[in-house]
């Protein structure tokens, strides 16, 4: 993205708000204790609740074109049949706590405090903000999804002054030797591209006061 583009999308935040649509998905008894037993069995937990104290802003794509077929992924409690490559860690479904639309449109999906799965290793001390795009690995996402970015980034600090990292959803593994890292199955790993090196750089280019992934 050029200069000129990215000094604009700095001042286009600056000027503009933005509405936070509530579309929650259901957070019933079974995800709620499908929650706690991932944590259980995955980070060595046992808690009450499953409540966290955000640290870092985790930001993905969806890989999937549209927002309706995007949303319908994290509505069932428990995980799809055709995601074999996670099912064999939890029946625990996927679930992400923003998805941003190719216009912009901001969605909140669930609490912010309650824990997703969204990342591995990292999920008890993030937030995740999933932009509608990515099909076949493109990095396809919009000016109009880096500017809600922005503005989700810079409200999320506004309102916890726990988090401390902006981190793509590719560089999850920076952390494997981090205090925050808590996976304790060594076999469990996915590669991840999104939402691209690109759109990061782009987004990193007009937020300040974050720590990036600790990948040196």
């Amino acid at each position: 993205m050029q200069k000129n583009i990215l000094l604009l999308v700095s001042i286009c935040v600056s000027l503009f708000s933005y509405e936070i649509k509530q579309t929650p998905i259901y957070f019933g008894e079974q995800r709620i204790n499908l929650t706690k037993e991932y944590i259980k069995n995955h980070y060595s937990l046992d808690v009450e609740d499953i409540k966290i104290t955000p640290k870092i802003i985790l930001i993905h794509y969806t890989a999937i074109a549209t927002f309706e077929k995007s949303l319908a992924r994290f509505k069932s409690q428990t995980l799809p049949n055709d995601r074999a490559e996670i099912s064999k860690a939890s029946a625990l479904n996927v679930s992400t706590h923003f998805m941003v639309q190719r216009d912009g449109t901001i969605h909140q999906l669930m609490p912010l405090d309650f824990m997703a799965r969204h990342v591995i290793g990292l999920n008890y001390s993030s937030i995740g903000i999933e932009n509608i795009g990515g099909s076949g690995y493109k990095e396809d996402l919009t000016v109009e999804q880096l500017l809600a970015n922005i503005f989700i980034v810079k409200y999320l600090k506004e309102k916890f002054s726990s988090i401390e990292y902006v981190v793509g959803h590719y560089e999850y593994r920076c952390f494997q030797m981090h205090e925050l890292w808590l996976e304790k199955d060594d076999g469990y790993r996915t590669e991840k591209f999104d939402p691209g090196e690109n759109f990061m750089r782009d987004l990193r280019a007009n937020i300040k006061g974050f720590k990036v992934a600790p990948c040196d």
